[in-house]
């Protein structure tokens, strides 16, 4: 948009939160994690596939600050809402990536009301935490706003989501939950099933207990409530929106590429030579 004198732009439809849209209208947000993919394509090959959301991992693979922030800027450039999940508590981490463009972090492992509220002063500004303010971000589109305004955007803006993958954590589901300034809690359902000895297993019995136990502590704090890794199962998907999820991890660049690969090397070798 452009600026007049002594008026300042403001950010397009383009740079609002939309997977934070959906979430508050009850609607399901599809995610796709981006692990291996490291140019800005990836963010616009979700948007064509339709998906609502990214979320880049900066835990398990070594993309950099930089490759991240391109793609965060891409995502948000298409509709998509960008999430980064963060390799640890440290607040440099998640405050710097969300400086960098994106709307959300994913913060692993978070098994306390106590840790909950750590992460939630790293993300948000004052009064509702102490995340230091740099002016304006890409998240806004660089729009010229005074730094009062940026913060109360980036506040609204911002998802942040507690991932709950141990069995500790679920037993403080309800507690993590009442923390102000979470907006979601999320199973890690890989490494909920790992610590409970019961890798992969996710119909278990004891698995559900989990997600029945999650669902209630968030729709008692009006939290959202999603789910990862639980891929290529339908039936087990619909129990879980069913249950209340409303935040769904599809697959990730890596799965998509590897079954799409392997399915047309199947059918390939299966051709008779002539």
């Amino acid at each position: 948009m452009p600026m007049g004198k002594g008026n300042a732009a403001m950010p397009t439809a383009t740079f609002e939160n939309h997977a934070r849209r959906r979430l508050a209208a009850g609607e399901l947000v599809l995610c796709m994690g981006v692990n291996q993919l490291r140019t800005p394509n990836i963010a616009l090959i979700a948007a064509a596939c339709g998906f609502d959301a990214i979320y880049i991992d900066l835990e398990h693979n070594p993309t950099s600050l930089e490759t991240a922030a391109a793609i965060c800027v891409a995502a948000t450039g298409h509709g998509v809402t960008p999430i980064a999940r963060i390799p640890s508590h440290d607040a440099h981490d998640a405050a710097r990536i969300l400086d960098c463009g994106a709307q959300g972090v994913m913060v692993p492992h978070v098994n306390s009301a106590e840790e909950a509220r750590a992460m939630v002063a790293a993300c948000r500004f004052a009064p509702l935490g102490h995340r230091s303010a740099a002016g304006t971000v890409p998240a806004l589109g660089y729009a010229a706003l005074r730094q009062p305004e940026i913060n109360r955007r980036l506040n609204a803006e911002t998802l942040v989501i507690a991932m709950l993958e141990t069995p500790a954590a679920i037993e403080a589901a309800d507690a993590i939950a009442a923390v102000p300034g979470i907006d979601m809690l999320h199973i890690g359902s890989t490494d909920l099933s790992t610590e409970m000895g019961i890798p992969g297993e996710y119909k278990h019995d004891r698995m559900r207990a989990a997600y029945e136990a999650t669902a209630r502590a968030a729709r008692a704090h009006g939290k959202s409530f999603g789910v990862g890794g639980v891929r290529e199962d339908n039936e087990f998907q619909a129990w879980l929106l069913r249950l209340g999820v409303r935040y769904l991890t599809g697959g990730s660049d890596v799965g998509y590429i590897l079954s799409a690969g392997r399915r047309d090397v199947a059918a390939m070798r299966g051709i008779a030579l002539g």
